[in-house]
């Protein structure tokens, strides 16, 4: 489904417009725009990002402007990019699968659905990941409302993802996406006060890469469907290492902020790591990992 295993994450690349002077597009294995909803939503209140050690906290609340705004005036342009465009979104209840489908059923241009059910930002954001029957039926009525490959986005923050992942793929689901933003809370202590307006947010960056890494290995121990590995990706090592791991591709976030050449640099370099483990693709070394 992906030309090349580097693909750029929901939330950290805008609707790839605003990375057209720093990146090409074109050499990318895939482009997930910002999480849409099926109506508009303004998102959590100021200041929604702080920097925090290796890492950035977030509490943007899946601000966007609607599905329907979304197809009209950001898809046009993405499928002009001429590679692999998948849609992220947020559903709030079972009941909005049926619709969702129905509004992809007349997109052009969108390659797979990115079902994001591990957003710790928005109220009930979680719930579809953290209980195994909820995830399992919230993907059997996306699955049954389009064709598209589905893509489920996972929440670390779970006592057993594995399980999690298992009901997902029960569900119909075509790929894992792992993982989404750790919960956490950044504070100002002489103000005594959290530094987001939400007060928790996400945790994502090189901070929680171990996290990802734990969580992509629980999950290649429990599917059978391909995963796609998120959290602190920045340099070819990263990529490497989740690939061993277990995933069969990769998305860059955060990275995407402070150094928006990563994906490129990350591009240029994987030819010579395979030669380096004596292979000639990514998929002769997932799951290698010896434990």
């Amino acid at each position: 489904m992906f030309p090349n295993p580097i693909l750029v994450a929901s939330g950290t690349f805008g609707y790839a417009k605003e990375m057209e002077s720093a990146v090409d597009l074109s050499r990318l294995g895939g482009i997930v725009p910002k999480t849409v909803t099926l109506a508009p939503r303004s998102g959590n209140k100021p200041p929604r990002t702080v920097e925090t050690a290796s890492g950035m906290l977030n509490s943007i609340g899946l601000d966007n402007d609607g599905i329907d705004e979304f197809l009209c005036s950001k898809l046009p342009y993405l499928r002009t990019l001429g590679v692999p465009i998948i849609l992220s979104i947020a559903a709030k209840n079972v009941e909005e699968c049926p619709i969702f489908g129905e509004k992809l059923a007349d997109a052009d241009g969108l390659t797979a659905v990115e079902l994001n059910v591990s957003c710790p930002n928005v109220s009930g954001g979680v719930d579809f990941a953290t209980d195994p029957l909820l995830c399992e039926r919230i993907v059997s009525e996306l699955r049954k409302s389009t064709q598209l490959p589905i893509i489920v986005k996972l929440s670390p923050n779970v006592a057993d993802i594995g399980v999690i992942a298992k009901a997902a793929e029960s569900g119909g689901a075509d790929y894992i996406a792992a993982v989404n933003t750790c919960f956490g809370l950044s504070v100002d202590w002489r103000n005594r006060k959290p530094r987001l307006g939400n007060g928790f947010g996400g945790l994502s960056g090189p901070a929680i890469k171990p996290i990802a890494l734990r969580c992509v290995r629980q999950i290649y121990g429990s599917v059978k469907i391909p995963i796609i590995g998120i959290g602190g990706i920045e340099t070819i090592d990263d990529a490497m290492e989740f690939f061993v791991t277990g995933a069969s591709a990769v998305q860059v976030g955060t990275a995407n902020f402070y150094n928006p050449t990563a994906t490129m640099n990350i591009l240029d370099a994987l030819p010579d790591a395979l030669r380096e483990l004596g292979v000639g693709s990514v998929n002769e070394i997932v799951g290698t990992l010896q434990l």
